[in-house]
């Protein structure tokens, strides 16, 4: 069983679709979650009341925050991050260095690091991309070795783990 950093942000069907599309299908791949969500992302997922059922995935603590001093490391370190679903807000502060949560932080320590593989899968609106900093954003994650995905919300998010390595 090999680790994947698993991240989410908030954006529409994460509470009907993370852990049915891809938290539950990453663990039957042979992955072993360590979930990391934005704040908002765990305030949708604990109002809709699907923790449990993403918690049921790993063996690992689902976290949003980080830890305090003197705490143990909650997760290992993956080689392997999946974010998804990636907010457009997400998307632009991870290419622009921007760490104000614990996904942020997780991602942003690893991006463009050597032997590390990083897939973005983002979810955003048709009108987004022609937002004059919108492919930059892309332009700069790509360069630093990210793949890219566009979620397409009338297909299931599972498609995105194709774009692994084996979990092997």
């Amino acid at each position: 069983m090999r680790d994947l950093g698993l991240v989410a942000s908030s954006c529409g069907g994460l509470d009907v679709r993370f852990a049915a599309e891809l938290a539950r299908p990453a663990a039957e791949r042979g992955w072993r979650p360590a979930i990391t969500l934005t704040p908002a992302a765990m305030r949708w997922l604990e109002s809709a009341g699907a923790l449990d059922e993403l918690a049921a995935c790993t063996d690992l603590p689902v976290r949003s925050v980080s830890r305090l001093p003197g705490e143990p490391r909650p997760h290992p370190d993956p080689s392997v991050f999946l974010f998804a679903p990636a907010s457009a807000n997400s998307v632009a502060k991870l290419a622009l260095g921007i760490a104000d949560n614990q996904a942020l932080t997780v991602l942003g320590d690893v991006l463009g690091a050597p032997g590390i593989t990083v897939v973005v899968a983002y979810q955003i609106q048709d009108t987004r991309k022609h937002h004059p900093a919108w492919q930059r954003h892309l332009d700069t994650l790509a360069g630093a070795g990210v793949t890219l995905h566009r979620l397409d919300v009338g297909r299931p998010w599972t498609g995105v783990l194709d774009l692994l390595p084996s979990a092997q």
